[in-house]
């Protein structure tokens, strides 16, 4: 395939670092449903308890039973059994009563104990238990993929219950978000159908579950390999796969990837951030992090494969949109796009542009990922005004691990690994190489990537913490984090270190699953640190050395949190937006909004083909703008559920216009730079509207909504493209085109190139129940070198109304040549406030 026809391809745009569930051969238990009951006096909440005794990894460490997989099962089902045999005696008091609890999980391999979800008095009898280490109250409740409901106010603010008690009311139930993706896990809890009695009872058909029934009925359901018939479950109400372009151009495994299946892990992820069941248990590798929830938890999901293993094509992609669009879905989510910009004259008329524009005018929301090419400029590859493009920002979670060297020192690293017992000798991998060796086995061995290489000095290595290089193999894609595992475990490492090579600078690194302990250390300064201590503790004697260095491994497992939040990604693609293949600046504000997108827990698919490191695991935490997608996708359906006459246009309005632009602190949002640690203040460009307020765009007041016509009069605007050009992408003739491409009616004003003055025409309508009186008077920031004028200064729009509004730029004589950046602010007189962002660039 030649490089041109790859540059069709899709590619899964999110993936900025891969990190999650620690490794292969963990069974994880599956969590079974546990109502509060309603009778107990206390609430239960989860505990997790610590057994006297160590983990069966420890044994494999030794070498006890190693690679004897029956031993290892009859071990777990012994440790499993004592568990329960100690919760069933805690749970009987001595006068005859009982304590409700349920055992969520027991942890074999990395720890040894078990979580429960219980009450305090249980907990306190398991305490004193005399087989009992420690008992505590799980706060991991707030480390996955919950923390992100959390930190956007989802379930105090937007999840209202039922009045009744009978099931959750707005958490999406009865609205359809499609996913076009690499498929998704149909046995995976996030995606178990929970019927809610209540809501919709058994034989009803008049409810939310029996109108999507009625709505899906018959309509496709692939089944294949991992895609058994009843897959498709009432919370999957439709699954497809579309591999046509994928078959004639890659090779595809056919006993594995012809069905809506997932083997990459990807889809799962994207789909259970949008609308994953709620509490459902993650754990990883023994270690429980939490519950994983989406953002519209009762919503459906209708899943359209079209990326596979060996990668995907434009024509898998645009065929998927297209059955979605047939489906009605209400909400799409895309987290893959274009390999490059299209070969069509004008970005907004590839096929795939065109594709997303027909779902739109269709009444398809559609929420695409910006992609990972930030932070240079122009780098969005989401490019149409009537797709809303989602940037990704940190949550202010972060996992730190440490290296303690023996005198004392701490350095921050990274690395989901259990700790170190006690201090172990620090060895380098450098220093156990066989003698004169090439330099290409040198540096596969200072890499910790070849055991052979290493052998002559296992027993050096034994036992110890070996310091590994990110050097040349790993920036080239030889090397990897899975051959030091192996490495390890064929050499008995008691841990890793991977540091930073000066030669090659700082890397960029996020937390990884690893079966060993182990951490990464990006900054050459934290490495120059541990090649200090360990050069002035390792004597060299001729063919004797004498390795007096020591160290240990903390626990890399326990999120902190910090206020300095949300930080738009240094990978999140940026503005301004591109017209044409000549990245002539377009007059629509890209991306569109922020949404959480850094160190995401979600649903995995356990093969993942092409990630062993996850291989076994339900479960990932990822980054990228693949996973702030879903999020927004999640949102939307939210809106919906709550306003369903509202068009894709109105609901992006809304998320737009109540985004915020501060952080946790109040302070300005800022954005990660290309160094590594860099921080800038952030703008439009970055972050669009702002980081998405969920509870705000429910109630937003005023929205700034085009009609589905006046895409075709912004097309006929372009000046790169002829009526022509525009009829024959679209079907539409150009009959009323705008006096500029500006005037386009979006919550935002972008002006590409403003010579002199400029008004553009905004038309705002209230939504809200109640008549308001809005200002523009003393709310405005202007971009530099412009003046802003609104008339009306004020105006009052009863409910249903629409104000026209025109906005003046004029620019003032000083210009830079670069954009810059200010917004409108309309004040509403019930509270309401609606943020239009500015971007101007006078020339």
């Amino acid at each position: 395939m030649s490089p041109r026809q790859r540059g069709f391809l899709t590619r899964v745009l999110f993936a900025a670092a891969v990190a999650s569930a620690v490794a292969a051969g963990h069974e994880a238990a599956r969590a079974k449903r546990l109502d509060d009951d309603d009778d107990h006096a206390e609430k239960p909440s989860i505990y997790l308890v610590s057994v006297h005794g160590e983990p069966l990894a420890a044994a494999f460490q030794r070498g006890i039973a190693h690679g004897n997989a029956t031993w290892h099962r009859a071990q777990k089902r012994r440790v499993a059994r004592f568990h329960d045999r100690l919760l069933r005696r805690a749970m009987v008091d001595g006068g005859g009563g009982s304590y409700r609890c349920r055992k969520i999980y027991s942890f074999h391999h990395a720890v040894s104990g078990f979580a429960i979800h219980a009450t305090a008095s249980l907990a306190e009898r398991l305490r004193a238990a005399p087989e009992v280490a420690a008992v505590e109250e799980d706060v991991g409740t707030r480390l996955m993929t919950t923390y992100t409901p959390r930190l956007l106010g989802l379930p105090s603010g937007v999840w209202r219950h039922h009045r009744d008690g009978g099931g959750v009311g707005d958490d999406g139930d009865g609205v359809v978000v499609g996913v076009v993706d690499s498929g998704v896990d149909p046995a995976h809890p996030s995606f178990a159908y929970l019927p809610r009695s209540r809501a919709d009872p058994p034989g009803r058909e008049d409810g939310a579950a029996g109108r999507l029934r009625r709505r899906f009925a018959g309509g496709g359901c692939s089944v294949g390999p991992g895609f058994p018939p009843g897959s498709c479950n009432g919370k999957i109400v439709t699954a497809r796969y579309f591999a046509g372009g994928a078959a004639a151009v890659l090779p595809l495994d056919h006993a594995r990837d012809l069905s809506p299946f997932d083997a990459e892990g990807h889809g799962s992820h994207v789909a259970s951030v949008a609308a994953g069941n709620r509490g459902v248990p993650v754990v990883v590798g023994g270690a429980l992090y939490g519950f994983a929830s989406g953002m519209a938890p009762g919503a459906s999901l209708a899943v359209y494969k079209a990326v596979y293993p060996a990668g995907g094509t434009m024509a898998d992609l645009i065929a998927a949109i297209d059955q979605a669009t047939e489906d009605k879905v209400d909400v799409l989510v895309l987290s893959i796009g274009p390999d490059e910009r299209p070969a069509s004259k004008v970005t907004f008329l590839s096929m795939l542009e065109v594709a997303l524009l027909s779902a739109r005018r269709a009444g398809v929301f559609v929420a695409q990922a910006a992609g990972n090419r930030g932070p240079a400029e122009s780098s969005v590859v989401s490019y149409s005004p009537w797709v809303m493009t989602v940037a990704a920002a940190t949550t202010g979670r972060s996992y730190t691990s440490w290296l303690v060297l023996g005198d004392g020192r701490r350095i921050p690293g990274l690395g989901l690994s259990a700790p170190t017992t006690l201090q172990q000798r620090l060895v380098a991998a450098m220093d156990a190489a066989a003698p004169a060796p090439d330099a290409a086995s040198m540096d596969r061995a200072e890499e910790c990537q070849d055991a052979e290489a290493l052998r002559w000095r296992a027993d050096v290595l034994r036992g110890s913490i070996v310091i590994c290089s990110f050097s040349q193999g790993f920036y080239n894609g030889t090397s990897t984090v899975t051959a030091i595992l192996d490495v390890a475990e064929a050499l008995g490492f008691a841990g890793f270190v991977l540091v930073a090579n000066a030669l090659y600078g700082d890397f960029l690194a996020q937390p990884l699953p690893l079966p060993v302990p182990g951490i990464m250390v990006p900054r050459v300064a934290d490495a120059l640190v541990i090649w200090s201590y360990y050069t002035a503790h390792t004597v060299y004697a001729g063919r004797t050395t004498v390795f007096d260095a020591t160290a240990a491994i903390a626990e890399g497992r326990v999120a902190t949190y910090t206020d300095a939040a949300p930080v738009v990604a240094r990978y999140s693609s940026r503005g301004p937006d591109v017209a044409d293949g000549a990245s002539t600046p377009a007059d629509v504000l890209k991306p569109d909004v922020l949404a959480p997108g850094d160190q995401i827990w979600a649903a995995w698919s356990a093969l993942r083909v092409n990630q062993p490191l996850l291989a076994g695991d339900h479960f990932a935490m990822v980054s990228g703008t693949s996973m702030a997608a879903p999020h927004i996708g999640g949102v939307a359906a939210l809106i919906k559920q709550r306003h369903p006459s509202w068009g894709p246009a109105a609901i992006s309005s809304a998320l737009s216009t109540t985004a915020r632009r501060h952080d946790k602190r109040m302070g300005p949002i800022m954005s990660e730079g290309f160094a590594i640690g860099s921080l800038n203040r952030a703008t439009p460009f970055d972050y669009g509207g702002g980081f998405v307020n969920p509870a705000g765009a429910l109630d937003p007041g005023l929205v700034v909504a085009p009609e589905p016509g006046d895409y075709v009069s912004f097309l006929c605007s372009l000046p790169q493209i002829s009526p022509d050009d525009v009829q024959a992408a679209t079907g539409s003739a150009c009959q009323a085109p705008l006096a500029s491409p500006a005037d386009l009616n979006l919550p935002s004003v972008t002006v590409s190139v403003l010579r002199g003055s400029l008004s553009v025409r905004r038309r705002v309508t209230n939504v809200a129940s109640n008549t308001e009186t809005y200002t523009y008077l003393c709310s405005a920031l202007p971009p530099a070198g412009v003046y802003v004028t609104v008339r009306p200064a004020w105006f009052e729009v009863a409910p249903g109304e629409t104000q026209e509004l025109v906005v003046e730029l004029r620019a003032t004589g000083w210009a830079s040549g670069a954009f810059s950046f200010g917004e409108i602010v309309l004040t509403g007189s019930l509270d309401h406030l609606a943020r239009l962002p500015l971007a101007v660039r006078p020339s």
